[in-house]
């Protein structure tokens, strides 16, 4: 019994040492621990309440659209693209900008927002998808070596068929109709059967086959 009771009071006089000795790390490791979890939280709140404002702020743009102010759209679209060029809202409000700026036949400034959306999108397939709506407008411009170029930076896995009709319509500009053809047949494989959908891509591919009869 009297070595049990040593053997208690010597362990409690080690355990004491320790904390002597230990104690104000322990004090400072929980501090910075609980500093963590609160910045942490704090921060995924300051996070969700920037994407909630981003949010309204789209929802704003969309209802001015509706309503013809054009210059109060464009007012939030640039508030959007100051302050939360990180929201993936930003780069909604800018591309919606750009499809009413093509309407309206103003390429030039459809590419600029476009632009800014590809050096600004959240992610691969959203990058991918503005610069397929580059092309578009680039091929539009009559810049058909532009848009090829375009299309060689998409990955080639993503938007396949709508980027490979985008790649026979600029190889038709360009004069080269075998490589037109090429991505016709390319886009019309990546539909699959099941998801044609009018004949407008059957309609291109039999077109260069007259033409090429014609020329023959």
């Amino acid at each position: 019994m009297a070595f049990d009771a040593y053997d208690d009071y010597e362990q409690s006089e080690r355990v004491q040492q320790w904390l002597r000795q230990n104690g104000l790390s322990i004090v400072v490791g929980i501090v910075i621990g609980l500093v963590a979890i609160f910045g942490w939280q704090q921060w995924r709140k300051h996070q969700a309440n920037h994407q909630a404002a981003a949010a309204q702020l789209y929802q704003d743009v969309r209802a001015a659209q509706a309503g013809g102010q054009t210059d109060q759209a464009n007012a939030l679209t640039n508030q959007l693209m100051k302050d939360y060029a990180d929201s993936p809202y930003a780069l909604f409000a800018v591309t919606d900008r750009a499809v009413q700026d093509v309407r309206a036949n103003h390429l030039d400034k459809a590419l600029v927002s476009l632009e800014w959306a590809q050096g600004h999108a959240p992610n691969g397939l959203l990058k991918a998808l503005t610069e397929l709506r580059i092309a578009r407008v680039q091929l539009a411009q009559g810049h058909a070596d532009k848009t090829l170029s375009t299309l060689d930076q998409m990955p080639s896995t993503d938007y396949t068929a709508v980027a490979q009709e985008l790649r026979g319509d600029a190889l038709v500009k360009l004069n080269r109709p075998d490589d037109a053809r090429k991505a016709y047949l390319a886009a019309k494989a990546a539909l699959g059967k099941s998801e044609m959908q009018g004949g407008d891509l059957q309609m291109k591919i039999d077109d260069l086959a007259t033409a090429g009869k014609q020329g023959a």
